[in-house]
């Protein structure tokens, strides 16, 4: 294991010498005295060669998709083009300020008009809002278009039914813009039918019902195959509908949430579009919609002007919707991954968008069926862009869990993927190939979970070795509810 940077300290060690300001009080005449520290800070003393080498050893056990196949399902964890880092990192966008006027940014304006065109034609929605930060940030600012809807018109409806297989993010966007909560069970094929959202309905007062929040294809990487009739019935009783988008990389150029009868979507850009994820990030999720209820998006949105910009060229400006929530995030976003997700876009084009949708299935497909027979699948059919395995068999058999699977996997350079989620799945091991892996790398994944199932059977006990990860068997519960990220020097 790699020790901690104060571990390798020695007194008296340092890098190049900047100057010694220990001890000098703060110039500042802002910061109150009670702020201020009495001692020197307890920083570790190394020189320069072991700080640089022990954060290149360090950079080195971190995993990432430029490093190892990343399966990661409902996260499309993709190979981001090196061409959007590059475009992404011009100085015309890395150095604008964010309170410059409207007319000195006439080129980023514009970028993000033509972004809030392509993705309006690719959901199949009126309207765009760029500024949210992430998915589950554009789930919340969905959420709160609907609540304002419904206050505006003068209907106190606060129940908002969410599929059992939802992603997480989904319940909690609903509960903190205030509504609250009712699960809608799928059937045994793994979808939520007309049928079963009619008796939940049943159990509420109609009048009370604010909507329903769906992915398709869902978490299970299955269509939702009545999602247009259940569009129609939610409609009906005066009801919307939230489409999340974290699954769209399976329906791009094929089929658009508007024409399914969504209301609001919102997108992930660094899924979908393919822009860096997680600790590369950050994301970004803007939001859209249809009719009347794009008059609540968040502000601030972008459109073209009369008055025309340097050169007599069209000029672009922000306006704010005329019911509009409000800001979501200050300024324009996250504007670089903005940038990124166009590339991306102009890119590949309406035909290259429609080959991410084909490979992204196809891949799904491919390994799903070369591994149905050694690990079960309790929703076995012809999937989109992502599929679940369980591992009951392999616990049941023999006592290894999903986790041992997962870990295993990062002893070979592969990720594990998303593990025990959904939550109607037991042991759950959610694939995602992505379309961007090629042939030979699905291959070797697939005689891998094969080479598995063998050693599971044969030797349990020695298919949970771990030893070379640096970290062997972490204990990640005690980890999630009791972090402890900060270093404290010994006392004494």
């Amino acid at each position: 294991m790699s020790k901690l940077i104060f571990e390798h300290s020695r007194a008296g060690r340092k890098g190049p010498d900047v100057g010694d300001f220990r001890g000098i009080e703060p110039v500042s005449p802002y910061l109150p005295a009670e702020l201020r520290r009495e001692r020197p800070i307890p920083l570790p003393e190394v020189s320069e060669v072991d700080l640089v080498r022990h954060y290149i050893e360090l950079s080195q056990k971190n995993f990432g998709v430029d490093t190892g196949f990343y399966p990661l399902g409902s996260c499309t964890m993709k190979y981001n083009p090196k061409l959007n880092e590059e475009i992404a990192a011009m100085m015309e966008f890395t150095e604008l300020h964010p309170s410059q006027p409207e007319d000195t940014a006439q080129g980023a304006l514009r970028l993000m008009w033509e972004l809030s065109e392509a993705l309006k034609e690719i959901a199949g929605m009126d309207a765009v809002s760029l500024p949210p930060a992430a998915g589950a940030h554009g789930e919340l600012a969905g959420m709160l278009m609907f609540r304002r809807y419904f206050d505006e018109r003068g209907e106190d409806r606060r129940v908002m039914f969410i599929p059992d297989s939802a992603h997480g993010t989904n319940p909690a966007s609903a509960v903190i813009a205030g509504f609250t909560v009712k699960e809608v069970d799928s059937n045994d094929r793994g979808i939520v039918t007309l049928s079963a959202l009619k008796e939940a309905v049943a159990r509420e007062a109609v009048e009370t019902v604010a909507g329903i929040m769906m992915t398709n294809p869902n978490t299970l990487g299955l269509f939702e195959r009545e999602v247009a009739e259940v569009a129609a019935y939610m409609h009906e009783i005066g009801a919307l509908l939230y489409y999340d988008g974290a699954n769209l990389n399976a329906l791009l150029g094929y089929a658009r949430p508007g024409d399914m009868g969504f209301d609001v979507v919102h997108f992930n850009l660094h899924k979908t579009f393919s822009t860096p994820h997680g600790g590369g990030g950050p994301g970004a999720g803007p939001v859209a919609a249809s009719g009347t209820i794009a008059d609540y998006l968040p502000t601030p949105m972008v459109r073209k002007t009369d008055n025309r910009g340097a050169g007599g060229n069209t000029g672009y400006e922000f306006f704010a919707p005329s019911k509009s929530i409000g800001r979501m995030k200050l300024f324009y976003g996250n504007f670089l991954v903005l940038v990124r997700a166009l590339v991306y876009i102009r890119q590949l084009g309406s035909v290259g968008l429609k080959r991410v949708a084909e490979n992204s299935v196809l891949n799904a497909n491919y390994v799903q069926e070369r591994l149905k027979k050694a690990y079960d699948i309790p929703y076995y059919q012809r999937c989109m862009h992502e599929f679940v395995l369980s591992g009951s068999r392999q616990k049941k058999e023999s006592g290894v869990t999903a986790k041992d699977i997962g870990k295993k996997l990062l002893t070979h350079g592969i990720h594990a993927p998303t593990m025990y989620f959904p939550l109607i799945v037991p042991e759950a091991l959610m694939i995602e190939p992505t379309e961007t892996e090629s042939l030979e790398t699905l291959d070797a994944f697939c005689e891998l979970m094969l080479s598995f199932a063998e050693e599971i059977k044969r030797d349990p006990e020695g298919f949970k070795d771990l030893s070379v990860l640096p970290i062997h068997h972490l204990d990640e519960v005690a980890a999630a509810r009791h972090p402890d990220v900060r270093w404290k020097p010994e006392e004494g």
